[in-house]
């Protein structure tokens, strides 16, 4: 069948996991977008300039203290988490009154901040960072061949993502969550501390940041631009998903990303807008996205 489109199978597979690769960072990053946005109105514009920060500090941690890939795994996306603690403590908690435009700017000036230091620490080149000893080489599926690497990528990200999902949805600790932002002053009086559990949220939001710039940096090296260069397409994602919605974010993430795979195909022409062209489409029908509720 593919002969008959004119494209040979291992080209369509391959662009199919490059696509779905694509689509798990896109997952992964919109998913930290959907959970910080659901829970505390804020449109977290730093979340790119995170997820470099996270795959810096796994470079960080190989070259200067010796600690691998695994290591990384649990350690950078807990300091992007602490940083994102910090954040939220000093600065955001102070706008949450206000109109969502203060939380947005703050939040693009942040991202400035630390690209900029980067940059200026950096420059703009990319930091080699290997794959891990275990997960090198690759399995002949008959018709591609498919990288360990990537594919545990694809195979983490959808893990983490459909965990988040059933930890908000489907557990107490989520329902506490979501009762917070709808009720904070009832759930505080059942003895829950609501901006310890707000700060919380957003430190895990940013975490999973933090925790694609890991999974990330073996694939797209480390470099201080590679949170810009990704941003403008997850807002992109989030807004077809439907702001705050945790599943949108996951099925859409994944699903654009194939979407583009499929796209580098038949129209590669087309591969860099068709994210935005969809946007546009679904905007048009469904304003509040394909999963979202009108508010």
């Amino acid at each position: 069948m593919f002969e008959l489109l004119g494209v040979p199978p291992q080209v369509l597979f391959g662009q199919l996991l490059l696509g779905l690769i694509n689509g798990s960072f896109y997952a992964l990053l919109s998913l930290g977008l959907a959970v910080i946005f659901g829970m505390l109105n804020v449109i977290n514009f730093a979340h790119g300039a995170l997820y470099m920060i996270g795959a810096f500090v796994a470079w960080f941690l190989l070259n200067k203290l010796g600690l691998g890939y695994w290591w990384a795994l649990l350690l950078a996306p807990a300091t992007v988490g602490l940083v994102g603690v910090i954040v939220e403590k000093t600065l955001l908690s102070r706008l949450y009154k206000l109109d969502h435009l203060y939380g947005l700017l703050l939040t693009f000036g942040l991202a400035l901040i630390f690209e900029g230091a980067f940059r200026h620490q950096f420059g703009v080149s990319g930091q080699p960072y290997p794959i891990p000893d275990a997960l090198k080489g690759g399995q002949n599926l008959g018709f591609m061949f498919l990288p360990n690497y990537r594919g545990w990528v694809v195979a983490a990200s959808i893990v983490v993502c459909f965990g988040t999902w059933f930890a908000i949805e489907r557990t107490r600790l989520g329902a506490y969550l979501r009762a917070a932002t709808e009720n904070p002053v009832l759930v505080q009086a059942f003895g829950i501390n609501v901006p310890v559990m707000i700060t919380l949220t957003y430190g895990f939001g940013v975490a999973l940041a933090g925790l694609a710039g890991v999974l990330a940096a073996p694939i797209y090296q480390v470099s201080p631009l590679m949170g810009s260069n990704l941003i403008i397409v997850v807002f992109a994602v989030v807004v077809i998903g439907g702001m705050g919605s945790i599943l949108g974010a996951i099925v859409t993430g994944l699903g654009l990303g194939l979407l583009e795979g499929l796209t580098k195909v038949f129209y590669p022409e087309a591969s860099n807008i068709v994210v935005f062209v969809v946007m546009a489409i679904v905007l048009l029908i469904k304003p509040a996205g394909l999963f979202g509720r009108e508010r």
